[in-house]
């Protein structure tokens, strides 16, 4: 299982909405096929492990990160490949929160006669598709927000200097986390000020990557620069607007090669919650928000943010206008604040990361 599920992150960041999945199978404690989850409409990881051991897979046991699925999407039922190859044995830590599967997978290959192990790494398991659970069950992405402050909690001084705070181990590390999600969001003030790519980069599991996750400019008063260099970097981008917004400013947006939603808004304050079902329905199941206090701020005032990765670095920038990295409302008292548990702390060259999930 341990090796299922170390394949199964090689299809993180190419295989959504699917869910990424490792497979291994075994005979006479020896492997003889595995694979992972190719990228929609391909193969998933049972189906490549099975084509891979071919006749051998007869008598066969499976290792495989998640319930095989029962059910006709782009790709036949996973059991059914199972059933014809005659394995005898699947183990899976979690089942498939897919109302389609939900346990009807493992209730038709015990039904044949299959023995059926559930809950081996069954916490890696879920961590590996912690976006692909929220997104089926609730019909709403996976929100990480990502920032780097100092110590004491700024991300730029009081003239707006913010370039770099976090080192290069950590700027290197965020690469790798924008591959891994559908997309990057960020609001105007970061634009106008930064300037940011928000693209991946760098080789990424042995080459460079010419997928880039979708970037998406919430700005709900059109202060983005038309010049911004994000609009001519490779990949899509995704301009959120007022719709009440002039006409001209629209059809300057549109020149861009941008892709433009127009939502309601209050004074210019996109509705963030019905931004993320509009994103959902565009198959969209994770997000990684790389931007300013004001918008991160608002994401934590809608209670719509679900893992936090900051980079804190060993510097104190001090003064009451510098910028903190959570602006918005916030709250009144204490008791009302989001705490962060399941927490992990890691040493990324000079900065550390403190990651955890927000009230789960």
């Amino acid at each position: 299982m341990t090796q299922a599920l170390l394949l199964a992150r090689l299809a993180q960041g190419q295989v959504s909405p699917n869910p990424a999945v490792g497979a291994v199978l075994v005979k006479n404690d020896v492997i003889i096929g595995q694979g992972y989850t190719q990228p929609p409409g391909g193969d998933h990881a049972e189906v490549v492990a099975l084509k891979q051991a071919g006749r051998e897979a007869r008598g066969a046991v499976l290792y495989v990160t998640l319930e095989p699925c029962c059910h006709h999407g782009r790709t036949p039922p996973c059991t059914k490949a199972l059933l014809d190859a005659g394995i005898t044995e699947v183990h899976f830590p979690i089942v498939d929160p897919n109302p389609k599967v939900a346990g009807k997978g493992q209730a038709e290959l015990q039904k044949a006669g299959v023995k059926i192990y559930v809950g081996e790494h069954a916490e890696e398991a879920t961590i590996l598709n912690e976006a692909f659970i929220k997104y089926i069950t609730t019909g709403l992405p996976f929100v990480t927000v990502k920032f780097a402050s100092s110590l004491d909690g700024k991300i730029a001084t009081r003239s707006g200097d913010s370039k770099w705070i976090s080192g290069e181990s950590a700027r290197k590390l965020v690469q790798h986390m924008r591959y891994e999600v559908d997309a990057v969001m960020t609001g105007a003030g970061t634009i106008i000020v930064d300037n940011p790519q928000l693209t991946v980069r760098i080789a990424v599991r042995g080459g460079i990557t010419h997928k880039q996750p979708l970037r998406i400019i919430v700005d709900g008063r059109g202060r983005t620069p038309t010049t911004a260099r994000l609009f001519s970097e490779p990949g899509r981008t995704l301009l959120v607007l007022a719709d009440d917004l002039d006409n001209k400013v629209k059809n300057s947006f549109s020149a861009t090669g941008a892709e433009i939603l127009e939502m309601p808004s209050d004074r210019g304050q996109i509705d963030l919650k019905a931004l993320l079902y509009i994103l959902a329905k565009k198959e969209i199941t994770n997000i990684l928000v790389e931007a300013g206090g004001i918008l991160i701020g608002s994401l934590f005032d809608h209670g719509i943010v679900d893992k936090v990765v900051a980079f804190l670095s060993p510097m104190i920038i001090g003064g009451q206008e510098a910028r903190p990295a959570v602006a918005g409302r916030g709250v009144e008292k204490l008791i009302q604040c989001a705490k962060l548990k399941r927490i992990n702390l890691d040493r990324v060259g000079e900065d550390i990361m403190v990651s955890g999930y927000v009230g789960k």
